[in-house]
């Protein structure tokens, strides 16, 4: 996203009694005849997550999912994906051949939820919001291009460009750059709690448990004028505990479709044993599971340590126990779908090799065996991680040269602890803000990136990033993407271990299933209608 980092399970059995004590935003309407979506997505505003649905501040799947029903942006990715398009623009369009000035017009007519028009100013503020703000949780770096923002006339805006970015678009086209009023937002602080304001296709009322929203209800913004076609009037969100809870909603009846995440058990099952009345539909996916090393911890500060790890990992092992068809083994941090993936990890590394990893610490001088203890979330990226963890320990520790232990904590813990450094390892999955090679190496090699990594690759930073968003034909960007992941490879600030598919199922009467997530896994509601084809 994180993108951009994932955001699962949360509450427990969202059953009637549950719902009737929790709180509600006021005007909240009841559902009625909603089309119910099922996600294991965790939703909490606190200390460390006090704004959870501020563009300003959000940068998670989850979060990104409520804010692209509600906040509109300039530029949207088609539904079956392809170069961004207008959305709240009319048009937009680089005006000079080095991709370093961007010029967008607003659609006639617009207007916020509430009625106020949207202008070229709006967009500025909103923008400049972000950067003013520049909250820790890594949403700034994504405009970190923008020089300035000049507003042309009351629909026209320009952005100045720093260097050349040919990703600029894609940019614009993520929750980050969702255009804000004033009137709502304060352009120095983020807005704390559940509410959001904007003039996409739905507005959004949330009911709330405590700290916690445990469901959404997006109805139908009779105001919105954008690229969209929204089919339905009104769809709810629903936070469940976990898969299988999700899951009997679903087979009940309580809920018609079930998105993120489903278990690697029910999707077999479902796949082995269809369930009368439900589909099962696999979509374009473009997930990443990863460690990530606090490079300045005594434990893993001499990379030989983490070239170790790396020559020892089986990821086909845990690729395939673990997740079984939902995930296969990866060794780059661009996955294969990806112009520009090269096998960066296998090619330096090869198979699982014990012989080459003491060789590696031995002739660094590292004594073994060396201590570890491996991080992980325990409520955000699904039920398999627990196991995934004991799977790499178990490998690690198999080798003699390690002496590893894993820890788990609650994902509103842990992702502040990450950012602050207190782990030498952690796990971490990732989502692309946008399906292009740079957003699975600038969030983790640029300035100001999402891992808030002390690691520093000067050519990454200096040369090799800057010169592949000068390739307007991605393709061509090919040669230093192909030098990033190899630096990447040798270094081991992070080490790629699978990529996956996603599923969703859905009762037979609710049609656009297919286009429901698309390869980022950001949710699109307005596809989804009941009972007709």
């Amino acid at each position: 996203m994180n993108r951009k980092t994932l955001v699962l399970p949360a509450l427990v059995g969202l059953l009637a009694p549950v719902l009737a004590a929790c709180g509600t935003t006021p005007g909240a309407p009841d559902g009625g005849n909603a089309i119910v979506v099922g996600t294991t997505d965790r939703f909490i505003a606190d200390s460390g997550t006090p704004a959870p649905f501020d563009p300003a501040f959000a940068y998670d799947t989850g979060a990104w999912n409520v804010l692209r029903q509600t906040v509109q942006t300039l530029m949207h990715v088609p539904r079956g994906g392809g170069r961004p398009v207008p959305e709240a623009a009319s048009s937009c369009a680089f005006t000079d051949s080095r991709s370093e000035s961007y010029r967008c017009t607003l659609r006639d007519g617009l207007t916020f939820a509430g009625g106020k028009p949207v202008t070229a100013d709006d967009v500025k503020f909103s923008i400049e919001r972000v950067l003013d703000i520049k909250s820790d949780n890594g949403t700034a770096a994504l405009l970190s291009t923008i020089d300035t923002v000049e507003v042309r006339s009351e629909k026209e805006i320009v952005f100045q460009l720093t260097a050349p970015d040919a990703t600029f678009p894609y940019k614009l086209s993520t929750p980050v750059a969702g255009i804000l009023s004033r009137d709502a937002y304060d352009g120095k602080k983020l807005r704390e709690g559940f509410q959001v304001d904007g003039s996409g296709p739905y507005t959004m009322a949330a009911e709330t448990d405590g700290d916690r929203l445990v469901r959404a209800v997006f109805t139908r913004n009779p105001r919105y004028k954008g690229d969209l076609k929204v089919r339905n009037d009104q769809v709810e969100l629903r936070s469940f505990a976990d898969a299988p809870a999700m899951g009997e909603a679903l087979e009940s009846g309580e809920i018609d479709m079930m998105a993120r995440a489903m278990s690697p058990d029910q999707i077999k099952d479902l796949q082995e044993n269809p369930k009368d009345g439900v589909e099962l539909s696999e979509v374009p996916g473009l997930e990443i599971r990863y460690l990530g090393f606090n490079t300045e911890d005594p434990s893993v500060e001499d990379r030989a340590v983490r070239q170790a790890m790396a020559s020892v990992v089986d990821r086909g092992k845990i690729a395939a126990n673990v997740y079984g068809a939902t995930a296969e083994p990866l060794y780059s941090l661009i996955p294969t779908s990806i112009t520009g993936h090269t096998n960066s990890f296998f090619d330096r590394y090869g198979e699982p090799d014990r012989r080459k990893a003491a060789r590696i610490l031995a002739e660094a001088g590292v004594t073994t065996p060396v201590k570890l203890t491996l991080h992980y979330t325990t409520d955000h990226y699904g039920s398999g991680t627990a196991e995934e963890f004991a799977a790499l320990r178990g490998q690690l520790n198999a080798t003699g040269l390690f002496d590893v232990k894993v820890e788990g904590t609650e994902w509103s813990e842990y992702r502040p602890a990450q950012k602050r450094g207190d782990y030498a390892v952690y796990g971490l999955g990732w989502f692309p803000d946008f399906p292009d090679p740079d957003n699975y190496i600038a969030p983790f090699l640029d300035e100001d990136n999402f891992l808030n990594t002390p690691y520093v690759s000067t050519a990454a930073r200096n040369q090799l990033i800057p010169e592949s968003r000068r390739k307007a034909d991605r393709s061509a960007a090919a040669l230093p993407f192909a030098k990033l992941q190899d630096i990447v490879a040798t270094d081991v600030p992070v080490l790629p271990l699978w990529q996956g598919k996603q599923y969703v199922a859905a009762r037979s009467d609710i049609n656009g299933v297919e286009w429901t997530l698309n390869a980022s896994s950001d949710l699109q509601l307005w596809e989804l209608e009941r009972g007709t084809a």
